[in-house]
């Protein structure tokens, strides 16, 4: 089977363009702190964007179709769960009352967190994926192998998409993100400062070096990368289960424009009111898709139609029907924050 391992230039071309444009983003643009522009965050938004189109193109030019659309549908569920967490975000550096100018450099430091555990949690699951096939067995006249943990998975997405439609609008907007586990982690690592030193994690204070309250938001923001992979990296195995490369390629050029779409939100935050019901009904689509594998198979491409067309119709949604009173302010209060 054609995979990406099987194309080293490829894989070769991927690492040296994500280092540069990561040492070129922190090195060059963005080697001071400051308020990112909306201006600013929309080039960086199609900088990102056209450089997934393009590497995407290079895997139809070599690899066909079929690898194509694997990689476009990974790269597109990938985005758009990726909304929900922004709004996470958000709610964090407003807990922490985290200057403007320093938003950048947390959310830079976790993706490069994020680089490293999706490339755990990608190849770890992909090795448990090859390892749980149950024998070949024939299941109403039709002979079938069913993977024990893409049936997991499976069922998980459908449960994911069920509570996330009917999850409360006010469950993230009660938690205290000073106990989050990665908060925690870094309290009990450090002494922590309860004052911010510019765009430094740790400062000298009477002689005593201390972390400053950034790093604490560096793990917070951590900590709930890893949460939210617990619902996006299953439901990209749907995609590619025999292809960790497409996954995390696909994965990552995602998670890099996360920084610029972030600071886009909050000004075009109207257009993913509905969203929500959007991406509930993507996670329950994967998870069936996962569940019923065995007896029939969902292309990648009708796979990718089913996914853009979702969206496409949840921000239509969000644009033509009027947000309720109440919806309209707590989308102002977003907006004051970033």
């Amino acid at each position: 089977m054609d995979t990406l391992i099987n194309h080293p230039g490829i894989l070769t071309g991927f690492g040296v363009l994500v280092i540069v444009m990561l040492m070129l983003d922190l090195g060059v643009f963005n080697k001071k702190s400051h308020e990112v522009s909306n201006k600013e965050a929309a080039i960086w938004s199609i900088v990102w964007i056209s450089l997934a189109m393009l590497f995407s193109g290079v895997i139809y030019y070599i690899m066909g179709f079929e690898k194509f659309t694997q990689f476009q549908s990974a790269y597109w569920i990938e985005k758009a769960l990726s909304v929900d967490n922004l709004f996470v975000f958000i709610l964090v550096f407003s807990f922490f009352n985290v200057p403007k100018f320093l938003h950048h450099k947390v959310l830079f430091w976790g993706i490069i967190g994020a680089l490293f555990f999706r490339a755990i949690f990608i190849f770890t699951g992909v090795g448990l994926i090859n390892l749980t096939y149950l024998p070949e067995m024939n299941i109403f006249g039709t002979a079938v192998r069913i993977n024990v943990v893409l049936s997991l998975f499976g069922f998980f997405l459908i449960y994911a998409g069920i509570k996330s439609a009917f999850a409360g609008e006010d469950d993230d907007d009660e938690k205290d993100f000073s106990k989050s586990p990665g908060a925690r982690v870094i309290y009990k690592m450090f002494k922590v400062s309860k004052e911010f030193d510019g765009d430094k994690f740790f400062t000298i204070e009477n002689g005593v070096k201390l972390a400053t309250p950034l790093l604490v938001v560096v793990g917070v923001i951590e900590f709930t990368d890893v949460l939210f992979a617990v619902d996006s990296i299953p439901a990209i195995f749907a995609i590619a289960p025999d292809d960790p490369f497409i996954l995390y390629t696909s994965n990552i050029f995602a998670i890099l424009g996360l920084r610029a779409l972030y600071f886009l939100l909050a000004n075009f935050i109207y257009m993913f009111r509905l969203l929500k019901y959007g991406l509930a009904i993507i996670l329950s689509f994967i998870g069936i898709k996962m569940v019923i594998a065995p007896f029939f198979h969902i292309s990648s491409p009708v796979s990718l139609g089913i996914v853009g067309g979702v969206l496409v119709i949840s921000m239509l949604a969000s644009i033509i029907i009027p947000a309720p009173k109440e919806e309209e302010t707590k989308e102002k209060e977003a907006e004051a924050n970033v």
